[in-house]
């Protein structure tokens, strides 16, 4: 399972207009193949008197699902295009699907290729790409004395992911560390404490981080 990948917000689009023709991007977080085609036929279903519904998706932990369709424009001047800007990104478990609103002007294979990677490339940068990094769940225990010294130096002073604080008998704090830095952290709490904390380790899974970019 990997430790860390970029993927998509849940959903989004945005549209460009060039030589009179439109292009809306939808792009979308998918898991599987069966979800990927689903949404593709659902936008095809909103836009059905578009002239094209062009679209690409990866899927897996490895990219082992690739898939591109020109939807009837020149072969090769649409879907990968739009695979291709997913590549680049490095965005895994993506779909986007770009419909195009015939404008009039044929734009030919270099304007359509540029049109259609451009379309991606803007619905991406509007629906948001995220970090997914798999952490591991920390709760960590305290009396009451001990709440505010604790979360500042949680929030304030350190790079750890606090999800919640429960307010029972005592103060419990859910917080997620890097799996390599949970020792670290335990004898972080157990210091800052004076081991009068109880640790107890939770479930691992994906903390979602906001990124502008996608290193290239």
């Amino acid at each position: 399972m990997l430790s860390t990948y970029y993927t998509v917000k849940q959903h989004g689009t945005d549209e460009i207009t060039i030589q009179k023709s439109r292009f809306i991007a939808n792009v979308k977080r998918v898991e599987s193949e069966e979800e990927a085609q689903e949404f593709i036929q659902s936008i095809k279903k909103e836009h059905r008197d578009a002239a094209h519904n062009c679209s690409a998706y990866m899927i897996g932990e490895t990219d082992h699902i690739q898939k591109a369709n020109d939807d009837g424009e020149p072969g090769g001047t649409a879907g990968v295009p739009i695979l291709e800007v997913l590549k680049k990104k490095g965005l895994k478990d993506t779909a986007v699907v770009v419909t195009r609103y015939f404008g009039g002007i044929k734009l030919g294979a270099g304007g359509l290729i540029r049109a259609y990677g451009s379309a991606t490339t803007q619905g991406i940068k509007t629906t948001g790409i995220v970090r997914r990094e798999r952490m591991q769940g920390v709760s960590v225990t305290v009396e009451y004395p001990m709440l505010g010294k604790l979360e500042n130096e949680v929030r304030q002073q350190s790079k750890y992911i606090l999800e919640n604080i429960h307010y029972l008998e005592n103060v419990a704090f859910i917080i997620y560390v890097k799996t390599e830095e949970t020792d670290a952290f335990k004898n972080w709490i157990v210091e800052m404490t004076n081991a009068q904390a109880t640790i107890e380790l939770l479930d691992q899974k994906y903390v979602e981080m906001d990124v502008h970019d996608t290193p290239s």
